[in-house]
């Protein structure tokens, strides 16, 4: 949304780009689940109701006309091949499945990323791999985050850590403290989905302040006087000071090479010793790289932030829609399988990393190593289709049966799973599962010293199987 003509044009200016580059970061993070990566960016006109160009939106990515009662036309691509959409918005979630349902595809009962912190699991694993790696005590940790207590990410980063938070900066305004912001506060306006500009002014010290945008002339505890609060906003996470900035929310190239001067002390020492992009995009390429030649622990948003074709419609109904607003034991136990994924597969890739970056002694960046990894990830599972790994039933078998989570399987059976679930999805499965366990056993290297030969016959494929 554009709050005047002069943001609609710079955003109609950046919309390709955007949209372009969150596709491709989506590609990169997306190399170890079977689904692919894609984006789609709206930008609204001046005054624009936001929920009405949502519905047009997802009319526009379904141009099947409606299907007669009773009938279900499968959803196909332009190559004729199965296909689903998954719509991620926010609240509008459950009008989409319900639109989804009454033009013959599926119904409610996904499972919302924001409710069960998803994404801020990921994100979590790599805080803790930094914890563990240097020996840092969490409590003794400052930080500064940007994206609320409003939304997915902020909310939960504030619910999952236990460190000193000193500044929070969203849509609404700018919260600090260096004396650590009240947590009892924050976990507030985290579990109700508030902003900071709820934040209660009584629980700051003596030198903490709340700039809300819409406010100007404001003195703050420091004695600087804030002309304008949308402007203070919009570069205040260029000012601040703490051992972790973690990006939550913010438009895309906030940190940027232009802006560099900025995150550095009189004495050339950064502002942050850590960086955990959350937020796609927020940082510059440029901006990573700068930041790492200069001691910065950097980690990129497509290694950082990640995110029910097996169910009949009758178990669908009965397991994945919540009855009287509460959700099944079927449901909980799925969800809690998904969560173990994630965090087991965010953990693996951080030790890939930092063990890259160790065994080079520093001389690749970790941004470039974590791009290597997502592009290798891509190339290997091309690869691995020309093996006839997937043709040894014994050997896929025990991949999917590792690979879909253990809730599905206890509760549909491996056989019944298999007979629903597309070819195609199964194949995508298991060559994401094979070439991520790979990886992150062996890293880059495994690929780069012959470990693992970009050309073997069929013959082998059983026991390089067993490897992995």
């Amino acid at each position: 949304m554009s709050r005047n003509k002069e943001m609609y044009s710079i955003n109609q200016r950046m919309l390709f780009d955007e949209n372009y580059n969150l596709a491709s970061t989506q590609w990169l993070k997306n190399k170890d689940i079977p689904e692919g990566g894609a984006n789609g960016t709206t930008l609204p006109s001046i005054g624009a109701t936001l929920r009405l160009c949502f519905e047009k939106y997802v009319d526009v990515c379904d141009r099947r006309p409606a299907n007669p009662p009773g009938i279900k036309e499968a959803l196909v691509d332009s190559y004729k091949k199965a296909m689903c959409y998954i719509c991620c918005t926010a609240d509008m979630m459950d009008w989409a499945a319900l639109h989804a349902r009454d033009r013959g595809a599926e119904t409610l009962g996904g499972v919302p990323h924001n409710m069960y912190g998803m994404t801020s699991l990921s994100i979590r694993q790599y805080v803790l791999g930094i914890y563990k790696q240097l020996g840092l005590k969490e409590n003794e940790i400052t930080k500064v985050h940007t994206g609320g207590p409003d939304g997915d990410l902020g909310s939960n980063e504030i619910l999952l850590s236990s460190n000193k938070t000193v500044a929070i900066i969203d849509g609404s305004g700018v919260l600090a403290d260096p004396a650590e912001l009240d947590r009892e506060g924050l976990v507030r306006l985290a579990k109700k989905r508030l902003t900071v500009a709820h934040f209660n002014r009584t629980r700051l010290s003596k030198d903490g302040y709340l700039v809300k945008i819409e406010e100007q002339d404001v003195r703050c505890s420091t004695g600087e006087i804030v002309l304008d609060g949308s402007d203070f906003r919009n570069g205040a996470h260029l000012r601040f000071k703490a051992d972790f900035f973690v990006p939550c929310g913010g438009r895309p190239k906030a940190v940027n090479i232009s802006k560099m001067a900025a995150l550095f002390d009189s004495e050339a020492k950064p502002h942050f010793k850590y960086i955990v992009e959350g937020a796609n995009l927020f940082l510059t390429q440029q901006a990573r790289l700068f930041l790492e030649k200069r001691k910065v622990v950097v980690f990129k948003d497509s290694s950082t932030n990640k995110a029910g074709l097996a169910l009949s419609t009758q178990e669908y109904v009965d397991l994945m829609i919540f009855k009287d607003g509460k959700p099944s034991e079927f449901y909980q136990s799925y969800v809690k399988d998904i969560q173990e994924k994630i965090t087991e597969h965010a953990a693996a890739e951080f030790h890939c990393l930092w063990t890259g970056h160790t065994r080079l002694q520093g001389a690749k960046p970790r941004t470039n190593i974590s791009d290597e990894l997502s592009s290798t990830f891509n190339n290997l599972q091309a690869e691995l289709k020309s093996l006839g790994l997937f043709e040894d039933v014994p050997s896929r078998n025990g991949v999917m049966r590792r690979a879909i989570p253990k809730t599905l399987v206890e509760k549909i059976g491996l056989e019944t799973l298999l007979k629903r679930l597309p070819e195609a999805y199964q194949r995508a499965l298991f060559f994401s599962w094979v070439a991520s366990h790979f990886l992150y056993k062996y890293g880059t290297f495994s690929i780069s010293l012959g470990i693992f030969p970009s050309k073997v016959g069929a013959g082998g494929a059983q026991s390089r199987l067993e490897v992995v």
